[in-house]
C-alpha cells in the first residue's frame, strides 16, 4: 500500500476513466461507483494490516464524502480483473497489485497540485516515484518509518483508572499536542495552515471515539488516536506520553491497558515510528510490539510555494 497525503480534494480536470498507453496492457483506473463497493472491501481485505486506513475510512465515511478529502479509483485490466484500488485526494492512499496499477495510480497523483507527503512500503516506494517524480512535486523531506504490529498484551494488574475516551471539553488540550506531534515529524502544522479545518477533523474524531487520554490537573499526560479501525485492525497514531513522566513506566501502563481494550473489537492493532526516535521504537517493544515492515515516507514542496 502506498499512503500519499495531500491538501487538495479534488483531481483537476481528470475524465471519469484513465487509459494507461499500450505498455501497460490497457489498464485503466476509473472513479469508484457503489456498485464496487463489497468487490473493493473484500480486495482490502486481503492485505488487512496494510490497508487499514483505506478501509476504515470506507467504513466511517462511504464512498462519496466530502469527509474523504478526495475521490475513490479503482485499476482494472481489458478482463476487468481489479488490480488496484486508490484513494487520490488530500490522503492518497494506495494498494497497487501490479506495477501497471502503480503506474496509473501515479499520472493519477501528479494531477494533485498539493500533495504533502507520500507513505508506502519500501520496496514499492522507489517504484512509485520514478514513475510520479517527473512531473510531480519537489522533494522536500524524506525518512523511513518502521511499522510495528500487536496482537495480544500481558495481563496487568497495574491498570490506570483515569485513561478514558476524550470529550469535547478535552479539544484544545489535545488538539495543541496532536498538531506539534505532526509538526516534529513533517515540518508543517496543521493548526497554522488550516485551523478550522484542523480543529473541526479532530472534533469529530474525538466524537466518534477515537481519542483516549489521560489527564490530571488539566495536565495532559497520554494520549493516543485511533485513526482507522476495522474488524480485523486498528490503526493508532499521535502517541504521546507526558516528557515529565517519561522513563517511569506511566507511558507503558497506558498504552497497554488501552491496546487490552482494542483489542477486544480487532485482531491487531498497529502504528509507525520514525526509524530515528530508537526511544519510542523501544516503548513499543516493550508493550510488545513487534517490527513487520519497512516503509518509507517523503514529505513534498507545495507547487506554490
Amino acid at each position: 500500500m502506498l499512503l500519499i497525503n495531500t491538501r487538495s480534494n479534488t483531481i483537476a480536470a481528470l475524465p471519469f476513466a484513465w487509459p494507461v498507453n499500450a505498455a501497460s496492457e490497457q489498464v485503466t483506473a476509473r472513479r469508484l461507483a457503489n456498485k464496487d463497493l463489497p468487490e473493493v472491501l473484500a480486495f482490502l481485505a486481503e492485505q488487512p494490516l496494510h490497508n487499514v486506513i483505506m478501509a476504515g475510512m470506507i467504513r466511517d465515511n462511504g464512498l462519496d464524502s466530502k469527509l474523504n478529502r478526495g475521490t475513490f479509483h479503482v485499476c482494472r485490466n481489458r478482463r476487468g480483473a481489479l488490480e488496484g484500488v486508490a484513494l487520490i485526494g488530500h490522503a492518497t492512499l494506495i494498494d497497487a497489485r501490479t506495477d501497471r496499477a502503480l503506474r496509473a495510480f501515479a499520472r493519477l497523483a501528479q494531477n494533485c497540485d498539493d500533495t504533502h507527503m507520500i507513505m508506502g512500503e519500501q520496496e514499492r516506494i522507489d517504484d512509485f516515484w520514478r514513475h510520479y517524480a517527473n512531473d510531480g512535486q519537489e522533494l522536500r523531506l524524506a525518512c523511513r518509518e518502521l511499522l510495528f504490529e500487536l496482537t495480544s498484551v500481558e495481563n496487568s494488574s497495574q491498570g490506570v483508572p483515569g485513561l478514558r475516551l476524550a470529550t469535547l471539553d478535552d479539544l484544545d488540550l489535545v488538539a495543541l499536542v496532536q498538531a506539534e506531534l505532526a509538526f516534529a515529524e513533517s515540518g508543517v502544522n496543521p493548526s497554522e495552515i488550516d485551523p478550522q479545518g484542523f480543529r473541526a477533523r479532530y472534533a469529530r474524531r474525538i466524537a466518534q471515539g477515537r481519542t483516549w487520554l489521560l489527564v490530571e490537573n488539566d495536565r495532559l499526560l497520554f494520549k493516543a488516536e485511533v485513526q482507522s479501525e476495522t474488524p480485523e485492525v486498528i490503526y493508532l497514531e499521535g502517541i504521546y506520553v507526558n516528557p515529565e513522566l517519561r522513563g517511569q513506566g506511566h507511558g507503558h501502563r497506558c498504552l497497554t491497558q488501552l491496546c487490552g481494550i482494542l483489542l477486544t473489537r480487532a485482531d491487531s492493532i498497529y502504528l509507525l515510528a520514525n526509524e530515528r526516535n530508537e526511544l519510542a521504537q523501544q516503548f513499543y517493544q516493550q508493550v510488545g510490539f513487534k517490527l513487520r515492515d519497512y516503509y518509507d515516507t517523503i514529505f513534498l514542496r507545495r507547487r506554490d510555494c
